[in-house]
């Protein structure tokens, strides 16, 4: 157990420690006392960029952004923040109140007032990937003005002319359009320059701090937290818990106090979960994959080789954890923070602070680790996650992947998605149901819908086969056939052309 320092210095020097402690305490007695004090550093209230950690509704801070909702003079608010929480709470308030004016975020969500503002041009919208923002933000803190970065390269975030608002006529007509970044050829790897973010004011929530501001996060809360503190000229932190300077443990503390003007007890604190998500009874229905997506599942689970480092996007790719190979032992990443994901917590013991990147509920398994959203995309673009199995709503014949907007139609954000195909050298399969709802083609030539990642899919798996991507030179081969399934069946229903294995093509797993 971790002494306090006092108690370990010989008398002598003591006095000496007493003097170096005695600097003013960074604890405010109000969310309102703490912004009074940060709106005094900027002489305004208006057009003001807010930087503010959390990820979902998981380490928001829910005290400072409700003291804002009740400050009218705060208007014209530029939010840097990973998504806008939900209608009507956390950054939700703050859209319903028409006090921002534009975000920066890497997704929406279902927050159906976040993608309305947006689509009828009441809201201007930046949509940033999940990792550069996050590394635009630590580099801000960092003093760095522009990194270059392998993530968005090919795509529209890169090529510019990307909706930022739309007209507010309802005529669907852009107003303002994302402009094109400077792009770089190193290693022959194509890469997108991003300029750093700083704000005017940070906004954070922590679990615990000391009267010197220093802080300590819990669980999958710290996510973007840390790299918001470090990008704000003047930092608010909210926590659950303040203790005296000395007691706590040096080496435990992540992040430290320069990084934070003032420290403010919470007074909102309904850690609401976005979605609470527990585990099945084994052998229930819920535990039991079947039909088209169960053969998906089982196939995607053969991709897992032993001691892999993997990233499993929501939906049919997480499942696929449930299908290891005898032997085989894996370490699932989410992207918002874990290493080390474990299955859902059983029922009743859902915990606010651990959820995975789709916000469900979830358990650290024994030797897991947290980090900040920075961290984790860093260890994602150097290619340490080795495998990345996720969804896509269209994937070309050259290994283009779509999957994160229907232009004018649905607005969700690319999440971390761009920064995980993005990765150069890293495993991209792509798990979904061969054709669409309406019957259309989900494979094509080309993509019809803006593209995640051009030519980064290694391998897609459907409900009808297994094709193989050829990303270096393009095309598809066809490697596995789902039983009750023909070449002829998968040529009707692919909208590229393709070649064939050679000799007799292998069955896929049936249930």
């Amino acid at each position: 157990m971790f002494t306090s320092l006092t108690t370990r210095l010989p008398p002598t020097s003591r006095s000496l420690l007493r003097f170096f402690s005695s600097s003013p305490s960074k604890v405010r007695e109000s969310p309102a006392a703490a912004l009074t004090e940060a709106f005094q550093t900027t002489s305004t209230k208006k057009n003001l960029t807010f930087c503010v950690g959390g990820f979902g509704l998981c380490g928001i801070p829910e005290s400072l952004i409700q003291s804002i909702s009740l400050d009218p003079e705060v208007t014209n608010i530029t939010a840097v923040s990973n998504n806008a929480g939900v209608d009507g709470f956390g950054l939700g308030k703050l859209l319903e109140s028409g006090q921002v004016e534009r975000m920066i975020s890497s997704y929406v969500g279902e927050n159906k007032t976040f993608e309305k503002m947006y689509l009828g041009g009441e809201l201007a919208v930046e949509l940033t990937p999940q990792g550069t923002l996050a590394e635009r933000l630590r580099a801000g803190g960092a003093g760095i003005p522009a990194f270059f970065t392998p993530t968005a390269a090919g795509t529209v975030i890169a090529d510019g002319g990307f909706p930022i608002k739309y007209k507010p006529d309802g005529s669907g007509d852009v107003e303002i359009s994302s402009t094109p970044r400077e792009t770089r050829v190193f290693n022959n790897v194509e890469y997108v320059m991003e300029e750093a973010i700083t704000g005017d004011i940070s906004l954070v929530k922590a679990w615990k701090a000391d009267t010197r501001g220093n802080l300590v996060f819990r669980g999958t809360a710290r996510n973007f937290n840390p790299d918001c503190a470090r990008a704000g000229k003047f930092c608010i932190a909210e926590v659950e818990e303040i203790v005296e300077a000395g007691e706590l443990d040096p080496d435990e503390i992540h992040l430290p106090g320069v990084f934070v003007n003032s420290v403010v007890k919470v007074t909102e604190n309904e850690k609401r979960i976005e979605q609470v998500t527990e585990r099945a009874e084994e052998g229930s229905e819920g535990s039991v994959v079947k039909g088209g997506r169960g053969r998906i599942v089982r196939r995607a689970a053969k991709e897992f080789k032993d001691g892999m480092y993997v990233n499993l996007g929501i939906g049919i790719p997480t499942m696929a954890s449930n299908f290891l190979p005898e032997g085989v032992r894996i370490e699932l990443q989410s992207e918002n923070g874990l290493m080390g994901m474990g299955p859902f917590p059983k029922k009743g013991e859902a915990d606010a602070d651990w959820i995975n990147a789709g916000k469900q509920t979830v358990t650290p398994v024994p030797g897991a680790s947290t980090f900040s959203s920075s961290d984790s995309f860093g260890m994602i673009r150097s290619c340490k996650v080795g495998l990345t199995i996720l969804g896509g709503m269209q994937v070309s014949g050259n290994g283009d992947l779509a999957n994160w907007i229907i232009p004018g139609k649905m607005v969700k954000g690319m999440g971390g998605a761009m920064d995980l195909v993005g990765a150069p050298g890293s495993r991209v399969v792509v798990t979904m149901e061969h054709v669409a709802k309406n019957g259309s083609h989900k494979i094509l030539g080309d993509c019809t819908l803006p593209l995640t990642g051009k030519g980064v899919v290694d391998l897609i798996i459907t409900d009808m086969c297994v094709f193989k991507c050829d990303k270096k030179n393009g095309g598809l081969t066809l490697i596995e056939l789902a039983k009750g399934f023909t070449v002829d069946d998968i040529k009707e229903n692919t909208g590229c052309e393709f070649d064939v294995v050679e000799g007799e093509i292998p069955f896929m797993d049936e249930e």
